[in-house]
């Protein structure tokens, strides 16, 4: 069965600095038509800095559209044309203050496919060496340093609430279990 929709129509509403928001009308497999509100992004990386002893390195920052504090992993929008490797390398630097000496792309997902084209790219940073770069002058957060396994046990707990986190560190810790 095909279930690909057809674009018949593609309009962008809204472009700002880091999404544009798009509205299309679709011709579903059915034959009706319907309309889609995609919000289009670069898409990202994110990274889980794990030092030789096994701790994983963490930022606690505030979150204005979860209106909250959470506690992540480091994570970056690309630039344009950079190559994901080379975009979590700089986001490294820049907010946590280390370079990997090895990235291992760990997986590659969506981040919520039914309205945005975000793609993450999910990396397991190690054989860490202090390497800073200035900061986002616009980005305030905290560096948090806590043993792989403490980590984990913070998704448990519900501490530890951001998706790309939880998928990061199971995903790390399940790496290094196989290992």
């Amino acid at each position: 069965m095909d279930l690909t929709e057809h674009t018949i129509e593609s309009r962008e509403v809204f472009s700002g600095k880091v999404v544009r928001l798009r509205v299309d009308t679709v011709r579903l497999p059915d034959g009706r038509q319907s309309t889609r509100e995609i919000v289009v992004h670069r898409g990202a990386i994110t990274a889980v800095p794990l030092k030789s002893d096994g701790t994983v390195i963490l930022v606690r920052q505030f979150r204005q559209a979860a209106g909250e504090t959470l506690l992540e992993i480091p994570a970056g929008t690309l630039e344009e044309n950079e190559r994901p490797e080379d975009c979590a390398r700089r986001e490294l630097q820049e907010e946590i203050g280390y370079r990997p000496q090895v990235l291992t792309l760990m997986f590659t997902s969506f981040l919520a496919p039914g309205y945005s084209s975000e793609k993450l790219y999910t990396y397991l940073a190690q054989e860490l060496e202090p390497s800073s770069s200035p900061s986002d002058s616009d980005e305030f957060l905290e560096v948090v340093e806590t043993p792989l396994d403490q980590a984990v046990k913070l998704v448990g707990s519900g501490e530890i609430k951001d998706a790309k986190t939880i998928c990061g560190l199971l995903m790390a810790q399940r790496i290094l279990c196989q290992r």
